[in-house]
């Protein structure tokens, strides 16, 4: 099959002036993507054809019933497998071979292996040697007595077999979650749960795309998933890999889309479980000296421009896709990726900071190839970039590839001001963050996902209640703060979710106001899981609030989920910051904020297109938690006048109303 061609034009980034200077940058950027695909394909094979190091590398069985095995460890001088089979012994008739180019290979007798089997290597190098996993194990388990992690084979009578397939692609509306935290009960719940108990809750909710932290195998629990040892396992504290198999088709059957957090920007340092010295050799998967370790995450960086990395990194985006079904990923800590200083303590203040000789033209080549191959292979699958630097043509077809940046600026802005008085929030800088977005990109926003809520953090909600949420989140309890608390949440993420340029996001909980912060157990807080879970009952009480947010949260999933909401552009009809006031219409909605802490406007007037206009959302609703301060269900006509047509409107403080024109 002919390679599909890939346009070195970038003339759509052209739109932008402040970019036009950079124009040949970016082309640069481009042209080296292509010698890179080149270097892996030649000139006779797709990209996602040649990206499947997968099939050669690791465990496998061949059609003659044997087993064949092959590691890359150029630094090696001998490698034996070792495991059940040899009673973990280093014996001599289970040595690989040394082939060329740094492959080392074995091939096996048909019973040496079977499903459940434990193995790992034992890597001789110079100066010295010690147990391996191999790089592309595909199964991965902790022994519960002596705490180390073993390859395990995978190979079951009846292996899964899918039968629900994907939804068709639709604007995101994305719940972040993870599979150990999701369960009530304070332990580590499991794929199956998840698929029974959480699922169909999700679906509930409004939401059509799942996207799963911590799916990728990693030794510390307490990493939150993003201190990835082996890329081609599933972490099978959550069980094994056809239990995720089922978790994902449940969804496919509950027309939930999967995306799952692709950790490719580091890699954890342990040497035994994971890559760091997997031939005694740190250099063999990252750079060398300092630009190998990221400071701030005590973690190993990857060198992009080594070959065998891009081929697995590729390979491990094609098997995700494959192998488990799911429909794309979301790319972690690309910022980190895309400079050698990692973003860290940079401001980003100009354009040159995104095309200087800090950016790492390597790691900017490898995502532009992750992308080619993620869209080659399933055009339909989603590519979300996590980049806080702002990155110009990060999610263009004409520069990097992904079909979405996360919006991180609005996220920021709204932390920003709770830590303000609400009578000092400026309307215009409000709705200019909500709505600044390049124009040539997809964007997802969202007030918070899951940094915000780890330990050292606070949700928006628990930050507007303080020690309240403890004492007066039941209905008659009247308390300011908590009143406050929950009129604010509502707006912040009616206004966020209304605003967004392409699609919304929110963590698991946060739509109703969860208390407290996630923190996984670990040494620090003694190994406690009671707050590494979900307080699902929260919002089933009817006596409590929380359930009042979470009726809230759906009507916003469900006003966002019409179709073409995100196809059409947000106008602007008024910012009113003496009174605190936003205006903006998208898709025949019309939606009014009066983010004024005490002042309400009667008869506040508005210009608007002649019509009638019926009520479609009131956050002052009774069943939301609001004050009921205006009758429900009202229907406004606009009044014709010398200046043209206009509605009054009611507006209470910390409200806000949603109208639908009718024709």
């Amino acid at each position: 099959m002919a390679p599909i061609r890939q346009t070195n034009k970038v003339q759509a980034l052209a739109a932008d002036i402040f970019l036009r200077d950079f124009l040949p940058e970016l082309q640069r950027r481009r042209e080296y993507a292509d010698i890179r695909e080149r270097a892996i394909t030649g000139y006779d094979r797709q990209l996602v054809a040649a990206v499947n190091d997968h099939e050669y590398f690791g465990l496998h069985r061949q059609q003659d019933g044997k087993w064949v095995f092959r590691e890359y460890a150029p630094n090696a001088q001998s490698i034996v497998l070792t495991g059940d089979f040899s009673d973990w012994q280093i014996d001599q008739q289970y040595a690989l071979v040394p082939r060329k180019n740094g492959v080392w290979k074995g091939v096996f007798p048909a019973n040496t292996f079977q499903h459940g089997t434990h193995y790992k290597m034992f890597v001789a190098y110079p100066g010295g040697g010690g147990m391996r996993i191999p790089a592309y194990a595909r199964y991965v388990l902790q022994d519960g007595e002596s705490k180390l992690f073993s390859a395990v084979v995978w190979e079951p009578e009846e292996p899964f077999k899918f039968t629900y397939p994907a939804p068709p692609p639709a604007a995101p509306l994305i719940y972040e979650a993870h599979v150990g935290i999701a369960q009530e009960e304070a332990k580590v719940g499991t794929y199956r749960e998840f698929a029974e108990k959480i699922l169909p809750e999700i679906s509930r909710k409004g939401y059509n795309t799942v996207q799963l932290m911590g799916i990728m195998e990693h030794p510390y629990y307490g990493s939150f998933g993003y201190h990835v040892a082996n890329f081609f396992a599933v972490s099978s504290r959550f069980g094994t890999p056809d239990d995720f198999k089922y978790l994902v088709d449940t969804a496919h059957r509950l027309n939930l889309r999967v995306i799952i957090d692709l950790v490719h920007s580091h890699a954890v340092k342990n040497v035994e479980e994971g890559l760091a010295e997997i031939d005694g050799s740190r250099t063999t998967y990252f750079h060398r000296g300092s630009r190998g370790e990221h400071e701030a995450w005590d973690s190993l960086c990857f060198d992009y421009g080594k070959l065998n990395v891009l081929r697995f990194l590729l390979s491990n985006c094609r098997f995700f896709l494959e192998e488990y079904n799911i429909d794309g990923f979301r790319f972690d800590g690309v910022t980190s990726m895309l400079y050698n200083h990692h973003g860290l303590n940079h401001c980003f203040c100009s354009y040159g900071e995104y095309f200087s000789g800090d950016t790492d033209m390597d790691a900017i080549a490898y995502l532009t190839l992750a992308n080619r191959v993620i869209h080659q292979l399933r055009p339909d699958a989603v590519s979300v970039a996590e980049d806080v630097s702002g990155m110009p043509g990060l999610a263009s077809p004409e520069g990097i590839g992904f079909d979405y940046r996360m919006a991180m600026g609005v996220t920021d802005m709204w932390f920003k001001l709770l830590d303000i008085p609400d009578e000092e929030w400026n309307m215009f800088q409000l709705f200019n963050e909500l709505t600044n977005r390049r124009k040539d990109e997809q964007s997802i926003s969202y007030v918070e996902c899951h940094d915000q809520a780890i330990v050292g953090g606070q949700t928006a909600f628990f930050r507007m209640t303080g020690a309240e949420i403890y004492w007066n989140m039941h209905k008659k309890s009247g308390n300011f703060a908590v009143d406050r608390a929950v009129a604010l949440h509502k707006m912040l993420r009616l206004a966020t979710a209304a605003s967004a340029g392409h699609g919304y996001l929110n963590f698991m909980g946060n739509e109703f106001g969860h208390p407290e912060w996630i923190d996984l157990p670990r040494e620090g807080n003694n190994w406690s899981m009671a707050h590494a879970r979900r307080q699902w009952s929260l919002e089933k009480d009817s006596a409590l609030r929380f359930g009042e947010l979470a009726k809230f949260d759906r009507e916003i999933t469900k006003l966002a989920g019409t179709a073409g909401f995100y196809n059409r552009p947000v106008q602007c009809v008024r910012i009113d910051d003496q009174s605190k006031v936003i205006v903006f219409e998208r898709a025949g909605y019309w939606f009014f904020f009066n983010f004024h802490p005490v002042n309400s406007y009667t008869d506040y007037e508005i210009e608007v297109l002649r019509g009638s206009y019926d009520t479609v959302l009131d956050s002052d609703d009774f069943i939301f938690g609001g004050f009921v301060r205006r009758s429900a269900g009202q229907r406004y006509f606009s009044m014709e006048q010398d200046s043209g047509e206009y509605i009054r409107l009611y507006l209470p403080s910390r409200t806000a109303l949603v109208l639908k024109r009718q024709f």
